[in-house]
């Protein structure tokens, strides 16, 4: 089971990382859940199946029996019986996810890609542009960064360039970030931490005391 690690970040709060190279058979019976129909693609099943394995594993980390997972009208994911919050993250064939009892979460993995500098004109702001340049890298880590603040909203419709901003930052193989969510319905300051790897990025929420 290519679990990579769970990271206890304190009270039911933690954070973990599986590298899929299991088939879907030996996915499903990890989750214990099978992939919907709908999903045709092979590498989108595995992701969901590993997805439901690690959410299993982090409850269980917890303390906590899993039950599988619901989604509000917006496609947030919640636990369907426990009051922690959950997000979850792939880029294949990773899968990142994050579990809290404290408030909601955002956590989000990517790999750095050409094409992020591209988009950047879309999601980032004019300073935000600035300060990562032409660094592929540190425009993964903005991205991921604005990845976990909308997901702790939870919400469509965002702009990611002008309600959900970060303050820069010096890029090291890990550090902290500081984000704002900035809507008519919620204005929050969010800590987050990012982590460097060699082909992947990493942004999750800093744990709350509980």
């Amino acid at each position: 089971m290519p679990l990579l690690k769970i990271h206890s970040l304190g009270n039911q709060q933690a954070w973990g990382l599986w590298h899929i190279s299991e088939s879907e058979a030996e996915l499903s019976f990890a989750a214990q859940e099978t992939c919907p129909d709908e999903l045709m693609s092979n590498s989108k099943r595995l992701e969901w199946l590993a997805g439901r394995a690690l959410i299993k594993l982090l409850s269980e980390h917890c303390g906590l029996a899993y039950e599988g997972l619901r989604k509000d009208e917006f496609g947030k994911p919640f636990l369907k019986v426990h009051p922690h919050f959950i997000s979850l993250s792939h880029s294949y064939p990773y899968v990142a996810a994050q579990i809290d009892v404290a408030g909601a979460v955002g956590i989000d993995l990517e790999q750095p890609k050409a094409k992020l500098l591209k988009i950047a004109p879309r999601v980032l702001s004019p300073g935000e542009q600035a300060d990562a340049a032409d660094d592929i890298t540190k425009h993964c880590v903005y991205w991921c960064a604005k990845e976990a603040l909308y997901k702790i909203d939870g919400e469509r419709g965002l702009h990611f360039s002008t309600q959900l901003n970060l303050t820069p930052f010096e890029l090291k193989l890990s550090g902290e970030l500081k984000g704002t969510i900035d809507t008519k319905k919620l204005k929050q300051v969010v800590d987050l931490v990012y982590i460097v790897r060699p082909d992947f990025v990493v942004v999750y929420t800093k744990p709350r005391m509980p």
